[in-house]
């Protein structure tokens, strides 16, 4: 009864007052429902604009032990947006640029390569590396870990003009199946022993294509991850680096 009581008076107050009286009013009493109100609104808003501003992506890409300026970056990211047709405000391209890494004990960036092999694992485990630009060093350390497709079955896939045309920058490396490793840690005796394969794991692009356009004097090597859920993409970005300018 009390609460009726107010509100009747809370309205017959408001009725006298004008202008700014009746702002402050409103706001002195009611300031704790617009607060959550316009904030019920941002929220809803704010999820709708994320829905829509989504964007696809289409291939996570990693630059590893390979230095890329403002020009070559666009081309490898933006650039094959434009080789798709894909547009640009609901798809993307995911470039990982400045990953390091080095077995080399006494390199200074050992931090860095240490964070670098963090995020390359965790993005694997992910799904959120498909191809991996990189330089001799970072090549051997992905075929030997077995993280590399083999490239001979992707282009198999592929029809036979462009596998014809891929099959002489095919670089066989070796993986790693069984070594023992840990055994050594704890028994120095032991000499090291390990099972390996070797495959045709990656494709010598530096002097095809985007590459050879920038003017790369060192060697590049391009390798599938291997459990990436968007090989028929990772192609399709090769035909693209190799595209002829």
């Amino acid at each position: 009864m009390n609460t009726r009581k107010q509100a009747l008076s809370g309205r017959k107050c408001l009725k006298h007052l004008h202008g700014k009286q009746k702002i402050q009013y409103i706001w002195d009493y009611y300031k704790l429902p617009i607060l959550l109100g316009l904030l019920f609104v941002y929220i809803i808003g704010y999820t709708i604009h994320g829905y829509f501003s989504k964007k696809e992506i289409l291939l996570y890409t990693g630059l590893v032990n390979v230095t890329a300026g403002e020009q070559l970056t666009d081309e490898l990211s933006g650039g094959f947006l434009d080789f798709l047709n894909a547009d640009a405000f609901k798809a993307d391209l995911k470039l990982y640029p400045g990953l390091y890494l080095t077995d080399d004990k006494d390199d200074p960036n050992q931090e860095y390569a240490y964070a670098s092999r963090i995020k390359i694992i965790a993005s694997i485990d992910e799904e959120q590396l498909d191809v991996v630009l990189m330089n001799k060093e970072a090549f051997d350390a992905f075929s030997q870990n077995g993280y590399l497709y083999n490239m001979k079955e992707l282009l198999q896939d592929l029809d036979a003009e462009d596998a014809a045309e891929w099959e002489p920058y095919l670089v066989t490396n070796i993986a790693i199946l069984k070594d023992n490793a840990k055994d050594l840690l704890s028994d120095n005796t032991l000499s090291y022993q390990a099972v390996t394969e070797e495959s045709p794991m990656g494709l010598l692009l530096s002097q095809n294509g985007v590459f050879k356009k920038a003017g790369f004097t060192e060697d590049v090597y391009l390798g599938v991850i291997k459990n990436s859920p968007r090989t028929d993409m990772a192609a399709e970005y090769i035909k693209y680096l190799c595209s002829e300018p």
